[in-house]
């Protein structure tokens, strides 16, 4: 904790005191116009030495009067900070006599010393700083440096070394100063200032006397964010000579300490830093930025970064890949930017880390060449907007802001004083105030900031130093200006270690001019929390493994065996070993069926924290195999075994029947999936066995009772290639894993936003049995070989000997339903004519019979004429003819188009490109621009050669390929394409859609395939069933130059369930945006190859099928991660918005699909006291009908609800609920409440509780010392007093109930008495220490007080 205080003299009797009846003080006989003057400096006692700066105040005469003692009123008031509050640091005040001399100098003398505690010792009485009165401090002989004899011990007032001032005092007053916590990022700490002293970035007093305190109510200067773009550096004479240079003389330095010759070993470059930050002239504002220079030659051509380049004119730059964002500028003339070059060196180095020349291994060491500074108010009045700045660099022996050895600038003997500097190479850059688009007087929280930075500078420690001079602008104290301890655990986000910015660079020469305007530059963007990793499930965690007898357990519970075709079980695959994948092996196979089986056999709980130890009791599974609809599985009971702990033995689960009765057939769950030829559309199975090579099944794991997400579960389907054996089957152990985020600190209040960790926890295991039997069938379609070539035919161009001579007349009104509409229209009202489209040829017959009987039965009983009958035939043939007449044309037309249309279908998935060519064919015997005209856009050419070239490499379709083959016309239809006579060409076209299928063309069997069938087994529809329904048709015209067609192509579209890769389920609070970063792992990631390597630039694609959803990513270099960013606006609770993102490199199959899932509920804030139970009312509404409900949460051990028990809640009743939150840990966290039907099954209303926790004060601290690795525990007691008059009872609780327990949870104690705490502490096995926390809170479980016990296991 820091200590921020003051030292006040007494205004009454300031300075040096003689006492009232004693002799004069025994100062020396000064010289005329004597003055006297107060030296304050920090002293560790333990280590005997001063550090800080020392404070030197202003010269004050001494005051004397008759009958009166003299005085000195000193009337100064220091301020300083520390985060050294230990009773060993002291302040020493000093007493010097100063007298001015005639030749202007000055004679200074010490009169005394006085030893200043400021932070008491743990004998001396506890004295709050508010209420310390003024004291007086005894003043001794001699000079300060007395406190440095190794005779003295401490403490040294009772040292009989120093002597007594006799009646000489000096009256103080120490206080604490909560103001001074705005300016501790301006001031270092261990700096004793006076309120007159001017700090840069505090606004100074307007007392024009100069005696006014600024710092007792400081005020801050406005400050504002700048950039620093097109940053470049350049070394003379040349990069490659100073860096051949800098590597002989530490070459030739490595070698003599090794004390051999040349080896042949030599150092390398390994990486170029530049330090970047912010000084006011007293320290830095934050802790310097990191980023990595590059030579230009290899910015400019990446594929040259490991290619020797000879000395040029682009060799000699070091050039930053982006710009440079700094904050907390203030327009002052001390503030300045300070750069300091750093170079990383590898040299070789032995077993024993010593330097080698024959080892291998190479170690890496840093040395700093060079550093600049440049303050942008020096020379302008205002702040420059924008400003390209030149700046020289220093380098050899001299002070510097960071303190460090700096390499020497080689002298190049001109003495020319421009030629001297830039004899250390320049910095240049473009300083701009406007990069983010915001004000350039914008304020920044200096107060935040404070924190921030005293947190990232480096660990205290009262180090013996120097105060380095002053140089230029800039003052310097010492070094421990870079010195400080947080207050809070929090961290910057902003504030990294090496920044590898990632934005590309402008290809335009560094020395290139700006442009008047010039567009904003986009920020590096830092999420606040990390991405959610991607592709695969797997924690660095050790696998689990079965004990033998947990598996002799398992198997005996009896679980269905899994049989070939011949009755034989099936052969057991290690999951462990490598599976060998041959496709032709595959393609071959006798056995072209495969019928996938999925047992699962048992679940296996683990203990978690807060948890009942039962938990879960029953799950469901959700998950979707390849193209099948997806599946919800019945629940499922957790038999544990019969006298054998439940974390001992896997848990069997047993199906659940609709009635909630157990099923008395087989344990487990088992789920068959027929995948033969008639399902698999054409060439599909290569793609069917590329799936099970490659993907996972994810699995989601839910709870049964309360329907909360338990976790997420992958299985690898590799092993279920049979590879020619006849039935192959593997039992996997998989771990159930889910995400959690979690926000350290307070919660809330803080400046700094604490990052969100995202973390993976294991909830148990899923033992899961996977088997693939072969069965024989004929071969169909998907084995064949699928060429992507049209067949120029037209639809009713059929085989020679397929031609039928004869076909069935039909009536007009039953093939034309626009004419039928046309004579229902002309009819009487109530007459019904006969005939429709929609009626079949069988009962076109009897319908006309029955319509002549009923016209017969009109006739008679009306008494109409036949002349009238007559006259409406008449009128329906006139009306007949005249529609023909019309529609003759159209009619005409449509059989001609007919004549020239080629129809081809496409089985079409989400984000899949169908491609095929359609040979075009020029049927005229002169030249023709054919133009090309798409009705849909999902239905394109491809005008791109390389683009047709990758699809043709795809799918090997050997026509052949033309380069500018198309003419893209302003203002035409479509691409163009000449065509000689008689000339045929193959036109590339692709159907790709990105919005998934509202309502698939398959019937889909139920929701649970287990449900009705023993097996559960699932057998889509045939391809023929598919045939019979209407797909979509979108046509491609060919249009010669008079725009007469000259072929068609229609594409009938048959929609296609696809693959989901992985699942991601998100909880978000209603009506708010919804971002995320789920990151993917290096997309050509090798063992063994390097990040950032030689390579292309690379670049996924992302598409989202929900268009309302943003999705994007950005191109990184190989090898670096790539992250996918998500933004999804937010609905009205309990909507769940589902799309899904394709993952892929070319835009040509998606390599992932994800289905992403994003639940809003209602969100409730709560915030608590760690320990502390806090209440919170929630609304809960009836449906229509009656249900029993009961409420769940996903953290029973830390929120409890009332009520606890099953209730019933009445149609459109209003029930109110009482929610309980005492969590364990202080931070940010989310947590959730389901209110479940017990009946039914259904989830009635759910909560998403936003827990905003902050700590307790801590009233008492312990610290003990256990052994670990022990077998038994350890017990101990604690202390308490009731500090009321009265007895009260309290209750005990902990952090961490399972390494602490107490004797009695609850205890009465009388007024004033003191009560014994047991304590009883587990054993643990590791070393380490631990924190605990014991809560005593009162009978309403509000927190009294907080101890802290420190552990340490030894």
């Amino acid at each position: 904790m820091r200590g921020c205080g003051e030292l006040e003299p007494n205004p009454a009797a300031h300075g040096v005191n003689p006492h009232p009846g004693r002799d004069a003080s025994p100062a020396p006989q000064d010289p005329q116009g004597a003055r006297c003057q107060l030296r304050v400096s920090l002293f560790d006692v333990a280590r005997r030495h001063f550090f800080g700066r020392t404070w030197k105040g202003a010269p004050q005469p001494m005051r004397s009067s008759a009958g009166e003692p003299s005085t000195v009123p000193f009337n100064e008031v220091l301020y300083f900070h520390t985060s050294l509050r230990i009773p060993g640091v002291v302040a020493v005040v000093e007493v010097v006599s100063v007298a001015d001399k005639s030749d202007g100098s000055q004679h200074a003398l010490g009169c005394g010393f006085a030893i200043l505690r400021l932070f008491p010792g743990k004998g001396d009485p506890a004295e709050p700083p508010d209420s310390q009165p003024q004291r007086r401090l005894c003043v001794y002989q001699g000079t300060p440096r007395a406190l440095l004899h190794p005779a003295l011990q401490d403490p040294a007032e009772q040292s009989g070394l120093l002597k007594l001032l006799e009646g000489v005092y000096l009256h103080y007053s120490l206080q604490p100063h909560s103001p001074l916590q705005l300016v501790m990022a301006l001031l270092p700490q261990n700096t004793l200032v006076s309120g007159s002293e001017p700090i840069p970035g505090v606004v100074p007093s307007s007392d024009i006397t100069g005696k006014a305190d600024a710092l007792r109510k400081p005020r801050l200067l406005k400050t504002f964010t700048c950039s620093l773009d097109k940053l470049s550096i350049v070394l003379h004479p040349s990069l490659e000579k100073f860096e051949e240079e800098l590597l002989q003389l530490l070459n030739s330095d490595r070698l003599s300490q090794t004390n051999c010759g040349p080896d042949g070993g030599a150092l390398a470059v390994q990486e170029r830093r530049l330090h970047v930050a912010v000084h006011n002239g007293w320290g830095f504002l934050e802790r310097p930025q990191v980023v990595v220079l590059d030579p230009a030659h290899r910015l400019r051509n990446p594929f040259l970064s490991a290619c020797p380049v000879r000395s040029s004119s682009h060799s000699q730059v070091l050039a930053l890949r982006s710009h440079v964002q700094l904050k907390g500028l203030a327009h002052h003339p001390a503030f300045a930017v300070v750069f300091q070059l750093e170079y990383v060196f590898s040299a070789p180095v032995g077993r024993d880390g010593k330097p080698s020349t024959t080892s291998s291994s190479r170690m890496a060491f840093m040395q700093c060449v060079r550093w600049a500074a440049w303050s942008p108010f020096q020379e302008t009045d205002g702040v420059p907007e924008a400003l390209d700045v030149r700046v020289a660099l220093r380098g050899g022996a001299g002070p510097n802001p960071e303190g460090v050895m700096v390499y020497a600038v080689a002298p190049l003997g001109r003495s020319s004083t421009e030629v001297k500097d830039v004899e250390g190479g320049t910095v240049k850059f473009r300083f701009s105030t406007r990069s983010d688009g915001q004000s350039a007087c914008s304020v920044v929280p200096i107060q935040s900031r404070a924190e921030d930075t005293s947190r990232l500078k480096k660990t205290p420690s009262p180090a013996r130093g120097k105060t380095p001079p002053q140089f230029g602008w800039l003052r310097l104290a010492e070094g421990s200006t870079l010195t400080g301890v947080t207050w809070c655990m929090q961290e910057i986000p902003c504030a990294s270690g090496i920044a590898h910015l990632e934005v590309g660079l402008n290809r335009t020469p560094v020395q290139m001019a700006v442009p008047d305007e010039e567009p904003l530059q986009e920020l590096p963007f830092t999420p606040v929390h990390a991405p959610v990793i991607a592709l695969g499930t797997q924690t660095s965690g050790s696998p689990t493994y079965m004990s033998r007898s947990s598996m002799a357990h398992l198997y005996s519970a009896g679980f269905p065996d899994i049989l070939d075709y011949d009755g034989q079980v099936a052969e057991v695959l290690d999951p462990k070993e490598p599976v060998n994948f041959n496709p032709q092996k595959e393609e071959l196979d006798v056995l072209q069926s495969n019928k996938l089986i999925l047992q699962f056999l048992a679940f296996s709980r683990l203990p978690q924290e807060g948890m009942d130890p039962n938990w879960p009791k029953t799950v469901y599974f959700t998950f979707q195999v390849y193209r099948f609809p997806p599946v919800r599985t019945q629940r499922l009971l957790l038999v544990d075994a019969d006298g054998a702990p439940g974390d001992e033995y896997p848990c069997i689960l047993a199906a659940v029947n609709a009635d909630g009765t157990v099923d008395s057939g087989s344990p487990g769950l088992e789920l068959d999936y027929l995948v033969d030829p008639d399902f698999l559309k054409p060439g599909e199975l290569r793609w069917f066995l590329r799936y099970l090579a490659l993907h996972t099944l994810h699995i989601d794991v839910w709870d049964g009772d309360s329907l909360l997400l338990v976790g997420s579960a992958a299985a690898e389907l590799k092993h279920l290639l049979r590879q020619g054996r006849p039935a192959v089957q593997v039992t996997q152990d998989l771990e159930v894993i889910t995400t959690e985020y979690f926000q350290e600190g307070d919660g809330g209040g803080s400046g700094a936003l604490a990052p969100i960790d995202v973390f993976t926890t294991v909830k148990g295991t899923l033992h899961l049995r996977l088997g693939n039997v072969g069965e024989s069938c004929t071969l169909g379609p998907s084995a064949a070989v699928v060429s992507c070539v049209i067949t120029p035919c037209s639809l009713y161009s059929q085989p020679l000997g397929a031609v039928r001579r004869a076909c069935h007349a039909h009536r007009l009104v039953d093939i034309d339903a626009n004419l039928a509409s046309l004579l229902r229209s002309s009819a009487p009202r109530g007459h019904a004519r006969p005939g429709s489209e929609s009626e079949a040829e069988e009962d076109a017959a009897r319908r006309r019979k029955l319509a002549r009987m009923e016209a017969v039965r009109r006739y008679e009983e009306q008494g109409h004429s036949r002349q009238e009958e007559r006259l409406k035939q008449s009128r329906d043939l006139g009306l007949i003819e005249a529609y023909r007449e019309r529609s003759k044309v159209e009619s005409i037309t449509r059989m001609l188009s007919l004549a020239i249309t080629t129809r081809h279908r496409v089985y079409a998935a989400l984000g899949a490109a169908e491609f095929f060519e359609f040979p075009l064919k020029n049927p005229f015997n002169v030249q023709q621009t054919v133009t090309i005209e798409c009705e849909d856009p999902e239905l394109s050419v491809i005008v791109d050669s390389a683009e047709w070239r990758h699809f043709k490499d795809l799918t090997q379709t050997p026509t052949p390929l033309e380069e500018h083959m198309f003419h893209l016309k302003e203002g035409s239809a479509g691409p163009q394409v000449y065509l000689r006579p008689k000339e045929t060409v193959y036109v590339p076209l692709k159907y790709q859609t990105f919005t998934s299928p509202r309502a698939l063309q398959v019937n889909r069997r139920d929701a649970s395939p287990s449900q009705g069938t023993p097996s559960g087994t699932q057998t889509p529809d045939p391809p023929e069933s598919r045939t019979r329904s209407n797909p979509l048709r979108h046509h491609v015209v060919f249009r010669a130059g008079d725009g007469k067609p000259v072929a068609i192509c229609q594409v009938d579209v048959e929609p296609t369930p696809h693959v989901i890769d992985q699942t991601f389920r998100f909880y978000h609070p209603e009506l708010t945006f919804l971002k995320k970063a789920i990151r993917l792992p290096p997309w050509d990631s090798v063992p063994g190859s390097t990040v950032g390597g030689t390579g292309r630039e690379q670049r996924i694609h992302v598409r989202c099928s929900d268009p309302n959803v943003i999705c994007d990513t950005k191109s990184v270099d190989p090898g670096e991660p790539q992250d996918v960013f998500l933004k999804v606006a937010g609905s009205q609770s309990p909507q769940i918005k589902k799309f899904f993102i394709l993952v892929d490199e070319r835009l040509a199959a998606p390599a992932q699909i994800w289905q992403v899932y994003v639940h809003f509920l209602q969100r409730v804030d709560i915030s608590c006291v760690t320990g502390q139970l806090t209440w919170q009312s929630l609304v809960l509404r009836g449906t229509r009908a009656l249900r029993k409900v009961k409420c769940h949460t996903s953290h029973p051990g830390e929120i409890q609800v009332d009520p606890a028990e099953v209730f019933a809640l009445p149609p459109n009743a209003v029930q109110d609920l009482r929610v309980g939150v005492r969590p364990r840990r202080a931070g940010a966290r989310f947590a959730y409440l389901n209110v479940a039907d017990v009946e039914r099954h259904q989830l009635v209303a759910s909560w998403l509780l936003c827990v905003s926790c902050r700590q307790p004060l801590i009233s008492k601290a312990f610290e003990i010392v256990l052994p670990a690795g022990g077998a038994k525990g350890s017990s101990k007691k604690i202390t308490y007093t009731n500090p009321y008059q009265n007895a009260r009872g309290f209750l005990l609780r902990t952090d961490h109930p399972e390494l602490l327990h107490f004797k009695e949870d609850s205890f009465q104690v009388g007024g004033g008495e003191t009560h014994s705490i047991g304590l009883r502490f587990a054993p643990s096995q590791s070393p380490g220490t631990e924190e605990i926390l014991v809560f005593i809170n009162n009978q309403d479980d509000k927190n009294e007080e907080t101890f802290c016990i420190r552990v340490r296991y030894r």
